[in-house]
């Protein structure tokens, strides 16, 4: 997916289930290349060793990775690992209820953090990890993939959604007279930060002249995920029709590029401690 445009994957943000993908390849890309600006010289140089011989050896260019390993074995495994389910109905995080065994978002960022740190680790598994993480943290900065509510994340939550951004082919009968038939999970996944209408470079350019957020970078993954939990009641993410437009786009777009934002922050700041000397 990482060597088509960041817009052309409409299509797999629709069909992919919350356990699947939350960002669209746009989104990841963006986490990863703001992040990959705020490395330090040592944190810079181990990724780019890790990485090397990746068709795109850069944060951005891994950054779908994990959702790119849908279908197989290992994709089958990590699935639980791109979201967390507030299963007490709040957004109080019970590791051994909402985590079992650590098959959660929130315990994937820890082990996998855990196996990068390691320089004892074959350098297969450090590359592996460092996938898994870029990927992780703009997993968790998606408020839905945090959700107290019991409907995957939004998938069950269909909506009617008016926009002049047309899916491919095998979607596309779901596309009638500029209105698709969707569910909130994908509006978050694509539309929120495509219909923005700018490309990559573009949207970097963009969101790195702004100041940086408020994010404690220090706070633990948990944090991050609870944070996230709390979005989606106080910004009223869910809304009260099922029928959409541009106008719920604009207003939660500035919250989804604030995320974007946060999630690039906190990953340099992982990975800068991760691989400090």
């Amino acid at each position: 997916m990482h060597r088509l445009p960041a817009l052309l994957c409409l299509p797999l943000c629709l069909l992919l289930s919350p356990a699947a993908l939350a960002w669209s390849a746009l989104g990841h890309r963006l986490v990863g290349e703001l992040a990959q600006r705020q490395l330090e010289p040592a944190a810079r140089e181990q990724v780019r060793r890790l990485l090397a011989g990746e068709p795109e050896p850069t944060l951005a260019g891994v950054a779908t990775w994990a959702d790119e390993l849908r279908g197989t074995d290992l994709g089958r495994k990590t699935a639980p690992w791109h979201y967390v389910n507030f299963r007490g109905g709040d957004c109080t995080y019970v590791p051994e209820r909402d985590c079992p065994n650590g098959d959660c978002v929130v315990g994937a960022i820890e082990r996998q953090r855990a196996i990068l740190a390691d320089r004892r680790r074959p350098r297969a598994e450090r590359r592996e990890a460092l996938k898994f993480l870029v990927h992780f943290v703009a997993d968790v900065h998606q408020p839905l993939h945090a959700s107290p509510r019991d409907d995957k994340g939004g998938n069950d939550f269909q909506v009617s959604l008016r926009t002049p951004l047309e899916p491919e082919a095998y979607a596309r009968d779901r596309y009638q007279d500029g209105v698709m038939g969707t569910n909130l999970h994908a509006v978050w996944d694509y539309y929120v930060l495509a219909a923005r209408g700018l490309d990559l470079p573009a949207y970097v350019r963009r969101l790195g002249a702004r100041p940086w957020p408020a994010a404690p970078a220090a706070s633990p993954p948990a944090a991050w995920a609870q944070e996230s939990c709390r979005l989606i009641e106080a910004r009223d993410l869910y809304p009260r029709r099922h029928r959409m437009d541009h106008r719920y786009l604009d207003r939660m777009r500035p919250l989804a590029e604030q995320r974007v934002q946060q999630a690039a922050w906190r990953l340099a700041a992982l990975l800068n401690a991760t691989l400090r000397p």
